[in-house]
């Protein structure tokens, strides 16, 4: 950033000001704080200049949009070729409910579809079944069977939309579901797009939401990448994220290292399979977070397309560009909403999708005012979407392409984030890689450590949290409710029981039994899960005959 005299002058004239201007500006008004911090307990100084960047080289660390390292942006164009696709989150009651959200979002406006799924369908359970009892819909859309999911998607081109579904443990069944949908549609697999989150590793260090032990569920994840590689090539059979990790306390570093280490976990599977890394990388994608520090969640991104591009090709030897690409759906900060005070969260969410937008998404889903509460309503639902519209065509933020690259502050902030992602990958490495780290506790130790220290900032003060721990009130703003109904969950429990009488016996039990026996050896499950399916097999009997082969997994006590 200059040459060395001009370096020279600039540390003079800064060392000036501090003994002049700063000087002076601090004995009339002295600073608010000791220590100004990011989100993440990152320690920020007064100014940035091209001191704080001694090895910076734009060509290197910048380049250009759409060119290798990508810190710009995967496109040459960005949002000035199209806006990023608007994906709002959904999901509540019966398939019938949510159909109904669905087509709310897209008559205002909705760009993409992404589905939420109750606890039991993310835990592989029917809803008739007794581990299900009281949770039928209450945090996204029961699919138990094949039908489900026809009428969840009933009345949309599932042909000329994105679909993205958040589900991990059993993602490979509640994918072949989608399959089989649309098979009996007449829509060619090689036409659909869209993302099944399927990322087991982040539920074992962060979600919780797992089925069976690792290395099993590694393998359902490495059997989408090959069957979609070769048979629905649009589509994205991994959402690599760190979203979840963030959820539960971690800083935005240790969000980026975990969720870049479990992707290069990833790859070393699919390359262990057999596969061409050219082949199946192009269709990984990831997921982040946008919390409320708005610089430190673009760096955040920044870093990341960095870090990935230069893994990707260095490491492991990938040569088509697209592979080095790291593509990324955002979400807002859930945790950072508050019941307190709940119109404040519009604000919030503004300022995390404008931090989403300056770091180069692919996409964005933008939380409602009410979630501290609820799955949202309609109004808080639209409010959410609106927002999104108001960034991409009123506030000038798509009109140019990474606005914010060669700001002193931004560039340093992004260096900080690679270096402590590469400071984390070595300690995973010396643990054993991330399956060894997952299982002696080591993310699971550092995410509760960050969380607390978070925490017990804002119980002591030290951290202001609007409308909780200052400029708190009384009174409580009221919320509409949105109510999953007894009618939704007979309705579910009657398609369930029709569906067992109706379908042909000896064909379930075959498909099932042959399911079990392939568990036993080494081919890929996706055709017999979709054989299963055709059969009418439900969502837990399939899962249920995993776990006869495949055993649960149970996560080691932390001390």
């Amino acid at each position: 950033m200059g040459g060395e005299d001009a370096l020279k002058v600039l540390k003079e004239r800064k060392k000036e000001w501090e003994r002049k201007t700063l000087k002076d500006s601090l004995q009339s008004l002295p600073e608010r704080k000791k220590v100004f911090a990011t989100t993440s307990f990152i320690p920020i100084d007064r100014v940035y200049t091209p001191l704080d960047l001694p090895a910076f080289d734009p060509a290197r660390d910048l380049g250009m949009p759409g060119e290798f390292p990508f810190t710009r942006g995967i496109h040459p164009t960005m949002y000035r070729g199209r806006p990023w696709t608007m994906r709002m989150f959904a999901g509540y009651g019966s398939a019938e409910d949510t159909n109904k959200r669905f087509k709310y979002l897209i008559a205002h406006g909705e760009t993409g579809l992404s589905v939420a799924f109750d606890m039991p369908t993310l835990y592989g359970y029917d809803t008739d079944d007794p581990e299900a009892e009281g949770e039928f819909g209450t945090c996204g859309v029961a699919v138990s069977s094949v039908r489900d999911m026809d009428i969840l998607f009933g009345g949309i081109d599932i042909g000329s939309i994105s679909t993205s579904m958040t589900i991990n443990s059993p993602a490979a069944v509640v994918w072949g579901k989608y399959l089989i949908m649309t098979e009996r549609r007449g829509v060619p697999w090689t036409k659909l797009r869209g993302t099944i989150q399927n990322d087991i590793l982040k539920e074992y260090q962060a979600q919780k939401e797992w089925i069976f032990p690792p290395e099993p569920s590694m393998r359902l994840v490495v059997d989408t990448f090959e069957f979609g590689a070769k048979r629905v090539p649009q589509w994205n059979t991994i959402s690599i994220s760190g979203y979840h990790i963030r959820e539960a306390g971690a800083t935005a570093v240790q969000e980026l290292a975990f969720t870049l280490a479990n992707g290069f976990e990833y790859v070393r599977w699919g390359l262990e399979r057999g596969l061409p890394i050219d082949e199946f990388a192009p269709r990984l994608s990831f997921f982040f977070n946008s919390h409320n520090d708005l610089f430190e969640e673009v760096a955040k991104y920044r870093a990341a397309r960095r870090v990935w591009a230069r893994e990707m090709r260095e490491r492991f030897g990938a040569k088509n560009p697209r592979s080095w690409w790291l593509r990324f759906h955002t979400q807002t900060a859930g945790v950072s909403l508050t019941k307190q005070q709940p119109l404040n969260n519009i604000v919030r969410t503004t300022v995390q999708a404008l931090a989403a937008v300056l770091g180069g998404t692919q996409s964005l889903h933008t939380n409602a005012y009410d979630e501290a509460y609820q799955v949202p309503n309609e109004e808080a639902a639209r409010i959410a979407l609106r927002t999104q519209q108001i960034l991409a065509h009123e506030s000038g933020v798509a009109n140019t392409i990474d606005p914010l690259g060669g700001s002193y502050f931004v560039e340093w902030l992004t260096d900080y984030m690679e270096d402590g992602a590469y400071k984390y990958f070595d300690r995973i490495e010396q643990l054993g890689g991330v399956i060894p780290a997952i299982r002696k506790g080591f993310f699971q130790q550092e995410i509760a450590n960050s969380a607390y220290r978070y925490q017990k900032e804002v119980e002591d003060g030290e951290r202001t949290i609007v409308g909780v721990n200052e400029y708190a009130e009384d009174e409580e703003t009221p919320v509409e409710r949105l109510h999953v109904t007894k009618a939704s969950f007979r309705r579910q429990l009657a398609r369930l029981r029709s569906i067992r009488r109706g379908r042909d016996a000896k064909r379930w039990a075959t498909s099932l039994d042959a399911l079990r026996k392939a568990a036993e050896g080494h081919e890929n499950l996706m055709p017999f899960i979709l054989d299963a399916i055709r059969a009418e097999a439900t969502l837990g009997e399939i899962c249920g005959a995993l776990r006869e082969v495949f055993g649960t997994w149970e996560e080691p006590l932390l001390y």
